[in-house]
């Protein structure tokens, strides 16, 4: 029996209100999110932050792991905390509005004028609404439901494969954030895609990841890897993850990640973080290395952007996308989980 063709994602995938709304409920709450870097929450701090329009509130107190919680008091659902004030130092957490009062682990310890309350009131049956929460590498990862996929299955080839450099000291040096008008699959498709490095790319990223014929494809469940040789010896690893994740190491310990968080059905947000370790002499990386790193890896981004936004208005104009090729497999690798995970009505929506 022949195998069927391999195809891409219709271009109602890029344009269908209803599959967006999906995407930000359904598909990522299937998956862990890299929030923060570990080092922006210190013992004893708090730290507000939101992740698809939804409120939330990292602890980590003096003796534990990092926690996440909703960001609203259970007694009438306002925030703790606001994103504005950054990470704050507090050994408990206590609503601007009541005045009830938890530890960094999220038990009640207190409510103001507990007397007035109708009795029974029980302190333990008032816990903040807590998240799967994990420190992986430089990161803080939050899951937004406790059905998720392990976060182990989700990074099972960053640990294989530059286990020694993920688990290294590594510094933030840099996070920039810039929206694109297009819908966020198109992004994630673009940084999948192999086959246009060289055409669009070829004094930028092209140079940096070298000939096509030395490109090396690595997959698993829901990894998918480029291995290329580097100019300065060792190799070059560009990781796809789910849900819309890029992962990005040099030989020399360097790592940047890149997202596409989804804004609208039309437009997404960029965001881009850079890593590096302590230099030889045991200095953090100075901040004229850091500023060039960045500037070689916006030289390629510059050069995305409008092909990405071009992209979309191509596909909001009823394109029907033509063959994949070779190069483009990893694009089709990350199509075919999300098929796999798209309900039933929507995926025959699709097909």
């Amino acid at each position: 029996m022949m195998k069927a063709p391999q195809r891409f994602l219709p271009a109602q995938a890029y344009t269908d209100p209803e599959l967006y709304r999906w995407d930000c409920s359904g598909y990522a709450q299937r998956y862990w999110h890299p929030l923060v870097a570990g080092s922006a929450l210190p013992a004893g701090h708090s730290l507000a932050l939101t992740l698809l329009n939804q409120p939330l509130l990292l602890t980590r107190a003096e003796d534990g792991p990092p926690r996440a919680f909703l960001n609203r008091c259970p007694h009438r659902g306002v925030a703790f905390q606001h994103e504005r004030e950054g990470a704050t130092a507090c050994r408990r957490l206590i609503c601007p509005y009541h005045g009830w009062t938890y530890s960094l682990e999220g038990e009640l310890l207190a409510a103001a004028r507990e007397q007035g309350f109708d009795p029974p009131f029980h302190r333990q049956d008032w816990p903040l609404p807590s998240l799967p929460c994990r420190e992986d590498g430089p990161l803080i990862w939050v899951a937004l439901t406790q059905a998720v996929t392990p976060l182990d299955q989700q990074l099972d080839l960053v640990h294989q494969r530059v286990a020694d450099l993920w688990t290294q000291p590594l510094h933030q040096v840099r996070i920039l954030q810039r929206t694109l008008r297009c819908n966020w699959k198109i992004a994630h498709d673009n940084t999948l895609d192999d086959y246009h490095v060289a055409v669009a790319h070829p004094t930028t990223l092209h140079r940096e990841q070298g000939p096509v014929r030395d490109y090396v494809h690595h997959t698993t469940a829901l990894v998918n890897l480029l291995v290329t040789p580097h100019a300065d010896g060792g190799c070059f690893h560009t990781f796809g993850l789910p849900p819309w994740l890029h992962l990005i190491t040099w030989p020399d310990g360097r790592l940047a990640l890149l997202e596409f968080l989804p804004l609208s059905l039309d437009s997404c947000c960029m965001q881009l973080r850079l890593f590096a370790p302590s230099a030889a002499s045991g200095e953090p990386p100075t901040d004229a290395a850091n500023k060039a790193w960045l500037k070689e890896l916006l030289a390629f981004l510059d050069e995305d952007q409008p092909l990405v936004e071009s992209a979309q208005r191509g596909y909001r104009s009823g394109l029907v996308p033509g063959p994949p090729h070779g190069l483009e497999q990893r694009i089709i690798h990350w199509q075919e989980i999300y098929r796999q995970v798209l309900p039933k009505e929507l995926a025959q929506s699709l097909s």
